[in-house]
């Protein structure tokens, strides 16, 4: 797989809640959990199983975003648990809920800018 193919095929998954946007620190920056489908895996299930599996929250992977430019799929999740599982491979420091406002201006995907801006409150 090349890295174009890679970039292609990740989503990320857009977890909000209460005007919050998820946002986790990996490999040094803030960005919006992602990873890759398994196999015959659709992007609302990868993006349920990624949250999981990185902070431990159970969501339900509801709307999938049209494509952008950019590439990948970005599906927006709903929190179903108030508090993470203790199984999350990253720790609560690495995890941060960051108003809309602060999230749209922090460089995301368009289709996900485009979608926190049509749901922040004014």
């Amino acid at each position: 797989m090349t890295l174009e193919q890679a970039a292609e095929d990740v989503v990320e998954a857009v977890v909000v809640d209460d005007a919050r946007l998820l946002l986790v620190n990996v490999q040094g920056g803030w960005s919006l959990p992602s990873g890759v489908p398994e196999e015959a895996e659709t992007a609302q299930a990868t993006a349920a199983r990624v949250v999981y599996e990185l902070t431990g929250y159970l969501v339900d992977g509801s709307s999938l975003l049209e494509p952008g430019a950019e590439g990948g799929s970005a599906v927006v999740c709903h929190l179903l648990s108030d508090d993470p599982s203790g199984e999350a491979q990253l720790t609560a420091g690495q995890l941060r809920w960051a108003p809309f406002a602060e999230a749209v201006a922090g460089g995301l995907p368009a289709p996900v800018r485009t979608y926190l801006e049509g749901h922040t409150p004014v």
